[in-house]
């Protein structure tokens, strides 16, 4: 090397020569390789090293089953989760309880009144299968856990964005499975509102495991091809690490043979989502199937009485006083620029009409078809001279929550099956299901049949 290639410099003046060192010192490198090396080799102990983890049932096979099913479930809870909002009508006032949803609700349509029993079909397969579906995702996670200690973090930009979309995919499926049982057991610890948390909350999980299926998935399909499930629980141990290297990240290199086999965690899950399915379908399809219905949040089976179905606000709990329900209450029907008040013997003298309808709440609990009694919403109309009739906005005595009012569509109004009900199995309403009355539609999630009605207001949404 010439003078000019060094700057000008003379060999003994070249940087790293300074002090004394000479030019082959190796103290430079062997400082700039410590930090390599240690991301390589990873802590001396602690779940970060292979040899941590010793259960002989993990391996690619293992995932990939496992995965093979939430990919067939996980899609079924988010359409029915979809079409539960959908139900709400969002895009009528007042009903919507997930603000700036943009363009997360492209989809939203019209909701249907028949058949009848949509919502309780819907809602009943949502909550259900998100019930059954938490054992195979629970293993599902306890089968990929090397992986999120995996050492180094990121050896590469590829690898950084898969562990993102991982990151993303957990946090994403313990929030949304979280909060979904936390308000099917109608407890509400979560700081907000259940449905804004739980809508977003499902839309970045989706993202991320449409993102991770779309990296993932020809690893799945070859495992599942190259092996059948007789041969795979046949077997011991899952062999990977010994076949392919690149395949053995899930598999114990010094497995524990008094640890669970496959044929056992397969077990386990299976007989957990068995039990928790039964332990929770009662609730929506009732009949024989009612008394195991533990994981309810009515956990007392229904009587014979008229009143003896679930409710979720008492009068109580909704500050309704017998002041607000008593002689003196009146209904105001207002719309075409005209109102009308009316006591309860006034509706009473009105046509009466029945219904048999059952209540859907989106906690997945629905009733049996119930007999109603009642004034047509669509009579009710026609009283004050709304034409069409157009949609109603009802407003309750109940002063604040979430559901104190709400708007229903014109084709909830017109069809003759919704009432303003009065009566229910033959009797007076009770206080708690909403006397003096309240609103009945078929299809609808129960939360819109609002209780303790007050005030009409046609056109008005």
């Amino acid at each position: 090397m010439n003078e000019d290639d060094q700057g000008g410099k003379t060999p003994s003046e070249a940087p790293g020569d300074h002090g004394g060192a000479g030019a082959d010192d190796p103290t430079p490198r062997t400082r700039r390789g410590r930090l390599p090396d240690a991301l390589r080799n990873g802590p001396p102990v602690g779940p970060t090293k292979p040899g941590f983890w010793r259960g002989p049932a993990r391996g690619p096979w293992l995932t990939s089953l496992l995965g093979s099913i939430l990919l067939v479930g996980i899609p079924i809870l988010f359409v029915t989760g979809l079409l539960s909002y959908a139900a709400y009508n969002p895009d009528l006032v007042s009903n919507d309880k997930t603000p700036d949803k943009g363009l997360l609700g492209f989809y939203l349509f019209p909701w249907p009144t028949d058949p009848p029993w949509l919502y309780r079909l819907t809602q009943g397969v949502h909550v259900t299968l998100g019930v059954t579906l938490v054992p195979v995702l629970l293993a599902k996670l306890w089968s990929v856990v090397p992986l999120l200690f995996r050492w180094p973090p990121t050896a590469s930009p590829a690898q950084a964005l898969e562990r993102l979309t991982v990151l993303f995919l957990v946090g994403g499926a313990l929030f949304v499975f979280a909060t979904g049982i936390l308000n099917i057991q109608l407890e509400y610890v979560f700081p907000g509102s259940f449905y804004p948390l739980h809508f977003y909350g499902a839309w970045v999980f989706v993202a991320a495991l449409f993102s991770h299926v779309v990296l993932k998935l020809p690893t799945m399909v070859r495992e599942l091809r190259a092996r059948g499930i007789r041969e795979a629980l046949g077997d011991p141990r899952d062999r990977g690490r010994d076949r392919d290297p690149e395949r053995g990240e899930l598999v114990a290199p010094d497995p524990d043979p008094g640890a669970a086999s496959r044929r056992t965690v397969l077990g386990a899950v299976g007989l957990g989502s068995l039990a928790l399915l039964l332990t929770t379908i009662g609730q929506s399809l009732g009949g024989a199937l009612r008394p195991t219905a533990l994981m309810a949040p009515h956990g007392r089976l229904p009587g014979e009485g008229a009143a003896d179905f679930p409710v979720n606000t008492t009068a109580a709990y909704a500050g309704v006083t017998e002041a607000d329900t008593g002689p003196d209450w009146r209904l105001t029907v207002r719309g075409a620029g005209r109102e009308v008040v009316l006591s309860r013997q006034d509706l009473l003298a009105l046509p009466q009409y029945r219904s048999a309808l059952p209540i859907a709440c989106v906690e997945g609990w629905s009733t049996r078809d119930l007999d109603w009694e009642g004034v047509r919403l669509a009579d009710l109309a026609g009283l004050v001279g709304a034409q069409g009739p157009p949609g109603v906005f009802v407003e309750s005595a109940q002063e604040s929550g979430s559901f104190a009012s709400a708007a229903l569509r014109d084709n909830q109004v017109t069809d003759p099956r919704s009432l303003l009900a009065l009566r229910v199995n033959g009797a007076d309403l009770t206080p708690d299901h909403g006397y003096p009355a309240r609103v009945i539609v078929p299809a609808g999630p129960g939360v819109h049949n609002t209780k303790w009605v007050t005030r009409l207001s046609f056109g008005a949404v």
